[in-house]
């Protein structure tokens, strides 16, 4: 088994088309789209050429990663109806080997698919891999701008408290520190000359990203 393609959020076609996977807890969201594949000078035939060969990848990954459960499948969508009907048809008949009990939805005028598949085990995903460390299993964390933003707000915050001076020290991640000064350096002096305070920093890579530690001396 390639252990790569079968854990890999973009599977690429052979036609230059690509379909991405993404697993969450409520359900798995199957993504066709064209991707370098430009066809001939009729986009429809293009778009139906792509659906059709993402039906064959699509129920491959289905079996190979074992998934189950409530899957939307969201086609490039069709102007034909009848491509909409041989497209979906394709599906039919490509689950129909599947050992696996599946329920589909007739294909939306948005070119979705709605279906189920019947979980008989953990997904490949469930077994071979575990939540990220660093983002909690979200698959994203905040900006280094957004972060840098909340800091900016607590020294707000914090030098309305009162009119005594103040020393702010700040522990981030270099990379909001870098963020700070590079684009917000003049604004951190006007805030300590406003509030009478002192801003220093200390900068910790063992940090997580998200996170900063402000204490008041």
């Amino acid at each position: 088994m390639d252990i790569n393609r079968a854990l890999d959020r973009t599977i690429w076609l052979k036609s230059g088309g690509y379909i991405t996977i993404d697993q969450t807890e409520a359900l798995v969201a199957i993504d066709v789209n064209t991707g370098k594949f430009v066809g001939n000078n009729d986009p429809e035939d293009t778009i139906l050429k792509t659906n059709l060969e993402a039906v064959k990848e699509s129920v491959y990954q289905l079996r190979l990663r074992n998934i189950g459960g409530i899957i939307i499948v969201d086609f490039i969508d069709m102007a034909k109806e009848e491509s909409k009907e041989r497209v979906s048809n394709a599906l039919i008949q490509a689950l129909k080997t599947d050992r696996s009990r599946t329920r589909i939805l007739k294909i939306s005028e948005l070119g979705l698919v709605e279906m189920t598949r019947k979980r008989v085990r953990a997904s490949l995903t469930q077994t071979l891999c575990e939540p990220c460390d660093y983002c909690d299993g979200k698959g994203y964390i905040k900006g280094t701008t957004t972060v840098s933003y909340e800091i900016i707000r607590e020294i707000q915050r914090q030098g309305t408290d009162n009119i005594t001076k103040k020393n702010i020290c700040i522990e981030i991640h270099p990379t909001v520190y870098d963020m700070l000064f590079e684009q917000e350096g003049s604004l951190l002096e006007e805030m300590e000359k406003h509030h009478n305070i002192k801003i220093t920093f200390k900068v910790n890579s063992k940090l997580h990203r998200e996170k900063y530690k402000i204490v008041t001396l």
